[in-house]
């Protein structure tokens, strides 16, 4: 009849954005995030600054993933040293602690810059390839070693990724391996190297130093 209408509410479009990829990996990293918390509580005596320390580093480093140096097409970055606060919060804290706040970083990761073709690929790409930034965390007393065992652990998962899954961009007749190590390479080396390059000023270590005495 004329002048009626309806009046619905949206309940199964708002479920179905929430069932959306980004809205669960949101959701996921909050869960992750709160078990890194609950770990390193349990780990240490000073948990508090820790935690705290610990919230500070991801947010760095999601920070300065924006300040992108040189972008590349089918994704990778160089950034103003986006690794350092997860390489020297896994130095402080230890490799659990830095493996997990690598995994909820990676999962931010997504969400700043999402490249999404495969579970598989999106695995490889972001929870562990950044996960495995912690591994800094077994080298304490090295923490140049560190920076560089975790940055060539994170080319590996993104090589493996590129070889398998954008195997297409590879020049005619060029090995689908050899293109995804050049290529993968271009950004976590130089990514690297800047970190390493932070690392080696004086001040910087001393101010590691005096931080990792603080809260450890």
């Amino acid at each position: 009849m004329k002048g009626e209408y309806q009046l619905s509410v949206p309940i199964q479009e708002y479920l179905l954005k929430l069932l959306q990829v980004k809205p669960l990996i949101s959701l996921f990293t909050l869960v992750a995030l709160a078990v890194v918390l609950f770990v390193v509580s349990r780990k240490t005596a000073l948990n508090t600054r820790l935690l705290a320390y610990g919230a500070l580093s991801m947010s760095a480093a999601f920070v300065l993933s924006y300040f992108k140096i040189l972008q590349f097409p089918n994704g990778g970055t160089v950034t103003i040293a986006s690794m350092l606060p997860i390489f020297i919060f896994a130095y402080i804290a230890g490799p659990a602690a830095g493996i997990l706040l690598g995994l909820c970083y990676g999962l931010l990761q997504f969400i700043q810059d999402p490249f999404f073709v495969h579970p598989i690929q999106f695995i490889l790409d972001y929870p562990l390839a950044f996960s495995l930034l912690g591994l800094a965390g077994f080298f304490r007393k090295n923490v140049y070693l560190g920076a560089v065992i975790g940055s060539i652990a994170r080319l590996l998962c993104h090589f493996l990724s590129g070889a398998i899954f954008f195997g297409e961009y590879a020049p005619a007749g060029q090995s689908v391996f050899l293109y995804s190590l050049i290529y993968n390479s271009s950004y976590i080396l130089p990514d690297m190297a800047i970190c390493l390059g932070i690392l080696a000023i004086s001040n910087v270590r001393s101010a590691i130093t005096r931080l990792k005495n603080a809260i450890a």
